[in-house]
């Protein structure tokens, strides 16, 4: 609902700002409605149909439908989540391929390792808090074996393996179940090994989420210290695709990258 929202918004030339006055509700609200922050009402898509020229009755009554669906509460909104949008898009993507230079993804952590990402954050994080996101990560985890979930292809520096966070029995924990995931049926997992040297994506974490449908935009999601970024036209989209298609061809094969993440965790 969000992005075909935003996506109107684009295709006509409006700012944020016409819009709003013209629609009469806040700045806020709508940066809200596009990021799925909050549902549109019936009224709300009156409004910005009207505004849009959105004049078909099937198009019009397409977003009702939505808008109506968007009332209903996943899991995720009834935590206080920073990154509750990424997980509803992670949701309802058909491919997810992720990168990851000096930290192990999301959906592969364990337990251990993630509280010890946490347990260092700044600010420090309570132990509610740290409770409550390892709640949401297992429950993000449910997308790896849930029937007609997305593919997954994960690319790891080796670097994310071999810095020792929460402790070597952590570690191996957290290898071990690496290698587990990497044998799912719609995963891939590669390891970049360290004696590539210098590769083009050494500084970052990014992750392409497909979505397979005209009318919703494909997303990069870039997460980092300053802030988590959501880019989703087509130059940004091809830039991420060509950078990922490199570190893949430049990565270990998967029977490899397991060979590899088991040397690791002997040694």
């Amino acid at each position: 609902m969000g992005f075909l929202l935003r996506q109107l918004r684009v295709d006509r030339g409006l700012s944020v700002e016409e819009v709003t006055q013209r629609a009469m509700f806040s700045q806020t609200k709508l940066s809200r409605l596009e990021t799925g922050r909050v549902g549109a009402s019936p009224r709300d898509i009156r409004d910005l149909c009207i505004v849009y020229g959105v004049s078909d009755p099937e198009e019009r009554e397409r977003l009702m439908a939505l808008a109506r669906e968007g009332k209903q509460r996943a899991w995720w909104q009834e935590l206080d989540l920073p990154y509750a949008t990424y997980v509803g898009l992670e949701a309802e993507a058909v491919s997810i391929r992720g990168y990851n230079t000096e930290v192990v993804n999301g959906m592969l952590q364990v337990e251990g390792y993630a509280r010890a990402i946490l347990g260092a954050g700044e600010p420090p994080q309570d132990r509610a808090t740290i409770d409550q996101r390892n709640e949401a990560r297992v429950k993000r985890q449910d997308l790896l074996t849930r029937e007609g979930g997305p593919d997954f292809h994960f690319i790891l520096d080796e670097s994310a393996l071999r810095r020792p966070i929460g402790g070597a029995d952590v570690m191996r924990s957290q290898i071990a179940r690496i290698i587990e995931v990497a044998n799912f049926p719609r995963v891939r997992f590669q390891l970049i090994p360290l004696e590539v040297g210098a590769h083009p994506a050494l500084d970052s974490t990014f992750v392409i989420l497909d979505f397979h449908k005209q009318s919703v935009n494909d997303v990069v999601y870039v997460e980092g210290v300053v802030g988590n970024i959501y880019l989703e036209n087509a130059a940004d989209l091809e830039r991420y695709r060509k950078l990922f298609s490199r570190l893949e061809a430049i990565a270990l094969s998967p029977e490899e990258s397991i060979a590899l993440a088991e040397r690791i965790s002997l040694a």
